[in-house]
């Protein structure tokens, strides 16, 4: 982890978090049912205060998740060491932090060597700006279609295994899911959208742990 900053360790562990915290809120939210107070004293009572409970767990969630997803963007304006202000970028969700991402480096000494940065801040210092600007437009590009094509290769395994738990067929699950187009739709958004997120976070990750081999690799061997 030397060869990692600790501000981007930190924002990958925050970003994960995310989908646990929506998936124990959504259990959470789907367990508390107001209508078991009925056949009860007090029914309208029970009845509200169980409503309010399974209100108060979602925004609870939406909260937690909102908090999350801003201490990742602080987490990665941090790595760069820039101003706290960059922060307003969080409200564009991943197109904001991929501006972010985009950032150079703030660590260098007086004589404008960079200090304390990892090999990928290195490498994004030595482009000029021409060549940075190709680099993160195929960038954005590339993350989007792996993205995509991870939320399509998703969508494939849940569908075979309802199918396979349920023992309906392929066509008969898709057809059920074609029903609530709109909610599938806005869910597999989500799922892009955190998944282009996870991969820019990622960049730098696998770019040093492979530079880091490649030096490995190529260092003379001491007898």
């Amino acid at each position: 982890m030397k060869m990692i900053k600790k501000e981007w360790v930190v924002a990958l562990v925050l970003l994960l978090l995310i989908p646990v915290v929506l998936m124990l809120g959504g259990a959470l939210f789907s367990v508390i049912n107001p209508e078991i107070a009925a056949g009860h004293a007090n029914y309208v009572r029970n009845y509200h205060l169980l409503n309010l409970l399974k209100l108060t767990v979602m925004w609870a969630t939406a909260a937690a998740v909102l908090v999350l997803w801003l201490l990742v963007c602080l987490q990665v304006i941090r790595a760069k060491k820039r101003s706290a202000w960059w922060l307003i970028l969080a409200a564009l969700g991943p197109f904001g932090l991929a501006i972010l991402a985009m950032l150079n480096d703030r660590a260098i000494s007086n004589d404008g060597e960079a200090l304390g940065t990892d090999r990928y801040s290195r490498f994004m210092r030595k482009m000029n700006w021409l060549v940075r600007a190709g680099y993160e437009l195929c960038s954005l590009v590339i993350v989007w279609e792996l993205a995509w094509e991870g939320m399509v290769l998703k969508r494939g395994l849940m569908i075979r295994l309802e199918a396979a738990r349920t023992g309906m067929s392929v066509a008969q699950v898709i057809d059920l899911q074609n029903a609530s187009g709109g909610m599938w739709a806005f869910s597999e958004g989500l799922e892009v959208m955190f998944l282009v997120v996870l991969l820019y976070l990622l960049r730098p990750v696998v770019f040093n742990f492979v530079a880091r081999v490649v030096a490995t690799m190529a260092s003379p061997k001491t007898s």
